[in-house]
C-alpha cells in the first residue's frame, strides 16, 4: 500500500441499475436515471484520470461518459447466494457489520482482492488520478480494512447511487465528494 500514500484515489459506487428477478445482479445495466446520473458524474471526476471498474455493467457504464474504462474483476461486488425477494438490505447490512452468511464471500478475501486491485492499478496509473467504480458492500468491506471505518453499517446504509469518495489510506480518511 506504499504507492497509495501520496496518490489521488477515488471510489465510485455505481449509479442506479435496471433490476429485476430475471437477470442476476452482476449483469444489471444502468436504468435511464442511472445513465443520466453517470453523465452528470463527469463533472465530479478529475480530468485525465485512469478509469477502472468492476466487470459488472452497472459499474462500467457509470464511468463510461467520463472516458475509456478498463474492467477488473477484483472490484466486483461480493459473491453471494442471495434470493431476489425478501429483506436484502437487512442481509447486506448484517454482512458489512460482521455477520457471516452461508454462500457469501469471506470479507477478508474481499478486502484482499480489492486491495490487490488498487495496488496494481495505482502502479499502472503513473501520475494520473485513479478512479475505481465498484459496489456498496465490496467498497465498505475494503474501506473498513484499509482505513478503519468507525461504523461500516452506517457508511453502507448512507451510500447513494451513484456516490463518489476520495480515499486517503495513509491518513485513514475517506471523504464524500460534493
Amino acid at each position: 500500500m506504499i504507492g497509495i500514500l501520496n496518490r489521488m484515489l477515488m471510489l465510485v459506487r455505481h449509479a442506479t441499475p435496471a433490476f429485476g428477478p430475471d437477470i442476476p445482479p452482476e449483469r444489471w445495466p444502468l436504468a435511464p436515471a442511472g445513465l443520466a446520473a453517470a453523465e452528470s458524474l463527469r463533472q465530479a471526476l478529475p480530468p485525465g484520470a485512469l478509469l477502472v471498474s468492476s466487470e459488472e455493467p452497472k459499474a462500467r457504464q457509470t464511468l463510461e461518459p467520463s472516458g475509456p474504462v478498463t474492467t477488473d474483476s477484483r472490484f466486483n461486488e461480493i459473491a453471494r447466494d442471495e434470493p431476489y425477494d425478501g429483506d436484502f438490505r437487512a442481509r447486506r447490512l448484517a454482512y458489512v457489520t460482521g455477520t457471516d452468511h452461508a454462500g457469501w464471500e469471506d470479507r477478508m478475501a474481499v478486502a484482499a482482492r480489492f486491495a490487490a486491485g488498487i495496488t496494481s492499478w495505482l502502479a499502472a496509473s503513473g501520475d494520473r488520478p485513479l478512479v475505481i467504480a465498484s459496489h456498496g458492500m465490496a467498497m465498505t468491506v475494503w474501506l473498513t480494512a484499509a482505513v478503519g471505518l468507525d461504523d461500516p453499517g452506517a457508511f453502507w446504509s448512507d451510500l447513494r447511487l451513484p456516490d463518489v469518495f476520495t480515499v486517503d489510506v495513509s491518513g485513514r480518511r475517506v471523504a464524500r465528494s460534493a
